[in-house]
């Protein structure tokens, strides 16, 4: 038995010579396992040699080879190893120009009978290259079926480090995440819809347990909604969508599925349109959700916002040499498009509606009614009180163009104050005379200024030196007037003063 005399060739770099002498032997006795195994690492000495784009053929004959010998599950040392060549090859087929998937893919072909040891590190390594090359392929399902989630490590779960100190997706998320938008459904030239409704429902509890798992990974409870929309099941997918929504606020597509998880109420759909339209975005990203957009603004008989959309989206597509949808060329041959006028954008027009979308996306923060006691237009800032243990000020220019002392308000707060300064994340106006009473109050009686000082009361109530000016009040005069609660902070209690 030639073993020894065949391992020395290899080890001196012989190969032609070890591969003739573990040919002969095979042939002697094919169905010998020795045989079996010497020539095997021979084959694998020539993997190791071709594991590069540029000798990419002779390396899937060799493999070729491998898998002609049909090697039982026992030689694990053999396959082990294998794994760390073919994704070696993959990385690099990945990496090359222009890349080469169809050549992963007839590598994954060849190995399907391969029995590897799994999980393993060896293992994952070799998901890792393959997904890489085949993420975007038609195979990419079958290929993660064979290969098997449940072989991945928990070190396949944990971000990944690169040298500069910047960390990657875990393996775990990118295998999930793609292995769902392939899942979802796709529509065809011709027009027809592709969708597995079978396997994305079976694929559907792996997800959500992966959601629930780790709750770190941002992107699959995206898909996860996306799944259950593609499902038709809207239950409860506001709560799945709404942390990971918060997370890419400033990013569009997060707005259009929550226009689309919205998508039975009118007002709220168009509203998300609007916010996503809104984010700062490259247009060639936009073509689609612009054509929504425009639809919607026909059906509400905005032809002038209408046509504006319709014009960004053709000069986009036709930037990109991409097709003029026929909906789209449709609409450009009827009257209203030929009676309209467009603008440069509907970002003004879009400003009115943003609030409505963020008040979706913050739906789980509770809303607040707060009285306003002061404003300084100049600043855009507001005083409020929501209660004596709770006021402030914010910025109101995000939800008003005016606001004035004693309107109403329900907000959204975003945590807590800084020194009486908060963030909001919404503000609307509303009516709550019960919030007015508790601080406001009519007043009626003399004011009294004492000589030498430029302030007054009226009864309990303070009158301010600018409003004595303002409403040219003088002591001893009769008046009728309207009085606030406010707090002082100098002498930290609560008064009345007149507005």
């Amino acid at each position: 038995m030639p073993a020894k005399e065949i391992k020395e060739l290899r080890q001196s770099g012989q190969l032609e010579e070890a591969l003739t002498m573990a040919q002969t032997e095979l042939v002697a006795d094919p169905s010998n396992i020795w045989a079996k195994r010497n020539i095997s690492w021979v084959y694998y000495d020539y993997l190791k040699a071709n594991n590069s784009p540029e000798n990419c053929d002779s390396f899937i004959s060799w493999l070729t080879e491998l898998k002609n010998l049909e090697l039982p599950a026992e030689e694990k040392m053999i396959f082990e190893n294998i794994c760390w060549q073919i994704g070696k090859l993959c990385f690099g087929l990945h990496k090359s120009y222009p890349a080469n998937p169809d050549k992963c893919i007839q590598v994954f072909h060849l190995i399907q009978s391969f029995h590897f040891t799994k999980p393993s590190e060896g293992y994952s390594f070799l998901y890792k290259s393959l997904h890489k090359s085949l993420k975007e392929s038609d195979v990419y399902l079958k290929f993660a079926d064979w290969w098997g989630f449940a072989n991945l490590m928990p070190e396949d779960m944990q971000k990944e480090k690169m040298p500069n100190g910047k960390e990657m997706m875990s393996l775990g998320e990118q295998a999930y995440i793609a292995y769902a938008k392939h899942l979802l459904p796709k529509q065809t030239q011709s027009g027809e819809i592709i969708f597995d409704r079978e396997k994305a429902t079976a694929f559907l509890p792996i997800l959500t347990d992966m959601v629930e798992n780790y709750p770190s990974f941002q992107y699959p409870p995206y898909f996860q909604v996306k799944l259950l929309l593609a499902l038709g099941d809207k239950e409860n997918v506001l709560d799945i969508l709404l942390p990971f929504a918060k997370k890419k606020k400033n990013d569009f597509w997060v707005w259009e599925l929550l226009g689309e998880v919205s998508s039975s109420d009118a007002d709220k759909e168009f509203a998300c349109y609007c916010k996503a339209l809104s984010c700062n975005s490259p247009e060639e990203m936009l073509v689609s959700l612009r054509q929504k957009m425009a639809r919607l603004l026909i059906d509400g008989n905005h032809f002038n916002e209408a046509k504006t959309e319709i014009e960004r989206l053709v000069n986009a597509r036709t930037d990109h040499s991409w097709k003029i949808p026929s909906q789209v060329t449709i609409w450009q041959s009827q009257d209203w498009y030929k009676n309209a006028a467009s603008q440069n954008s509907n970002t003004r027009f879009y400003q009115e509606f943003i609030p409505e979308a963020e008040a979706i996306l913050f739906s789980d923060s509770p809303e607040v009614n707060v009285l306003v006691d002061f404003v300084n237009s100049d600043k855009k800032m507001l005083n409020f009180i929501a209660s004596e243990s709770k006021f402030g000020f914010f910025k109101y220019d995000r939800f008003f163009r005016d606001v004035k002392v004693g309107d109403t308000l329900k907000v959204r707060f975003q945590g807590g104050s800084n020194e009486g300064s908060h963030q909001v994340y919404t503000a609307v106006k509303v009516k709550d005379e019960a919030l007015r009473k508790l601080f406001m109050k009519d007043v009626s009686g003399v004011v009294k200024v004492k000589p030498g000082q430029s302030f007054g009361f009226l009864e309990d109530v303070f009158i301010h030196p600018a409003t004595i000016n303002r409403l040219k009040l003088t002591d001893g005069i009769q008046h009728n007037g309207l009085a606030i609660k406010s707090y002082n902070h100098d002498k930290k209690q609560w008064g009345w003063k007149l507005i």
